[in-house]
């Protein structure tokens, strides 16, 4: 366990990080969100005579990820934190002030206090997925921005011809970036066979597969409960003395993307899958609103998932309904 810890605060542009020694003392500097930044940051922390060094950043899109995996390949031990983590650590300090060099600051104490796991970068073949589904997302949503602008009134001839044009173009990319996604598994046997028992859920597509294997990437989850807190998909209880007894509500501390990717599934699922079907009429039965339903189905779903990739079998509705 190093005593040293680095606070990490990343943006697109830049990294500005926190070093607190064993003794509490802080050191702040900025680098460049580079490659040749990342060196320099490494002789630096040479210098400071402060390594190896246990970095600590949070979890927020794909600015990190780089910076996180050149440290991890320097032999640094690295956390990738839940931003949430991070929030309810500052409310516990009353940290009210917020620019970069405070969030790295805050984000070395966190890390000198809780002293969080360890990060292990996914494997080369994840990464390249999870790097294809993220740019489809963003396609996807830029089509639906574009979609959007055509059914606006009052559009003008060459603006509608503009935007059926950028259209034309977006869903172009975004059938290449799906072939290439499909290439990309076909060519790994291991992504290959988990997304064939994974399909064999009745819900779950080859799209559904496709995201999930991304965002669960280089994840090891011990138990399905695990996973779907992961994915923000727990009840939280609301209760403090005999004062406060709120309803129970969904967590939403974890990963939205999963979240998302599961509405439609669930909607499918309560349809066409006896299992979840029958799950989500005993909801309802119960008198359940509709969106507690499919919120439980949802969950239900990951369970399904779970199980699927732990025991590297089919899905089998009468396996699973003599054990849920």
């Amino acid at each position: 366990m190093a005593d040293n810890v680095l606070g990490i605060d990343v943006a697109k542009g830049k990294c500005d990080v926190v070093l607190m020694g064993a003794d509490g003392k802080e050191r702040w500097r900025t680098f460049a969100n580079t490659g040749q930044g990342f060196e320099v940051l490494l002789r630096w922390l040479g210098k400071q005579q402060a390594l190896p060094v246990h970095a600590c950043l949070e979890a927020t899109g794909t600015y990190g990820l780089a910076l996180a995996t050149f440290l991890h390949e320097a032999g640094q031990q690295v956390s990738v934190v839940n931003p949430a983590c991070i929030k309810a650590f500052a409310d516990s300090e009353l940290t009210r002030t917020k620019t970069d060099k405070v969030d790295a600051g805050l984000i070395a104490r966190f890390c000198k206090a809780m002293r969080p796991a360890r990060w292990q970068p996914p494997a080369p073949e994840l990464a390249q997925l999870q790097g294809l589904l993220r740019r489809l997302e963003s396609l996807q949503e830029m089509a639906v921005q574009e979609r959007n602008r055509l059914g606006g009134p009052g559009l003008s001839g060459l603006v509608r011809e503009s935007v059926e044009r950028t259209l034309g173009m977006l869903e172009a990319e975004m059938k290449r970036l799906r072939s290439q996604i499909d290439d990309h598994i076909e060519s790994h046997p291991r992504l290959k066979q988990q997304r064939e028992l994974l399909t064999t859920i009745k819900g779950v597509g080859r799209s559904t597969a496709n995201f999930l294997l991304a965002e669960l990437a280089g994840r090891d989850f011990q138990k399905a409960r695990e996973l779907a807190a992961y994915a923000g998909l727990v009840p939280q209880e609301r209760q403090s003395g005999t004062s406060l007894r709120g309803k129970a509500r969904l967590s939403k501390k974890g990963n939205r993307r999963l979240r998302k990717l599961l509405y439609w599934p669930a909607i499918v699922a309560i349809r066409h899958n006896p299992l979840l079907a029958a799950f989500a009429r005993r909801l309802r039965e119960a008198g359940k609103p509709k969106m507690v339903v499919i919120a439980a189905v949802m969950r239900k779903l990951l369970h399904l998932v779970f199980g699927v990739l732990k025991h590297q079998r089919p899905f089998d509705p009468n396996w699973t309904a003599c054990r849920t």
